[in-house]
C-alpha cells in the first residue's frame, strides 16, 4: 500500500536518530537520559502534485531531509510504519 498526496501536501518520514550519544567530555547519554521531544527532520517520500507552479522546479523532491515546524502536520500510521502529512508552508528547510 502506498500513500499519494493531494495538492501542497508533502508525506514525511521521520529519520532515525541514534539511540546514545556522547558529549564533548566523554560521557555516554542513553536514549532515556534525554529530553523526550519530537525530531524536527524528516526524509520526503511522496510529494502531491501543486507543489510548484507550472514551469518551475519543486523546492522538495522525494529523498530529501526536511525541517519542519514542531508541531506541525497530521500523523498516519500504513503498514506498521509512521508518516506525517504536511503543508508545504510546514517545511521550514531542506538539508544539503
Amino acid at each position: 500500500m502506498s500513500i499519494k498526496p493531494l495538492k501542497d501536501r508533502v508525506v514525511v518520514k521521520y529519520v532515525e536518530e541514534e539511540k546514545e550519544e556522547t558529549t564533548k567530555g566523554g560521557i555516554v547519554l542513553p536514549d532515556t537520559a534525554k529530553k523526550d521531544e519530537k525530531p524536527q527532520q524528516a526524509e520526503v517520500v511522496a510529494v502531491g502534485n501543486k507543489i510548484a507552479p507550472e514551469g518551475e522546479e519543486a523546492e522538495v523532491a522525494v529523498g530529501d531531509t526536511v525541517v519542519f515546524d514542531k508541531y506541525a502536520g497530521t500523523k498516519v500510521e500504513l503498514d506498521s510504519e509512521e508518516y506525517i502529512i504536511l503543508s508545504m508552508e510546514d517545511v521550514l528547510a531542506v538539508i544539503e
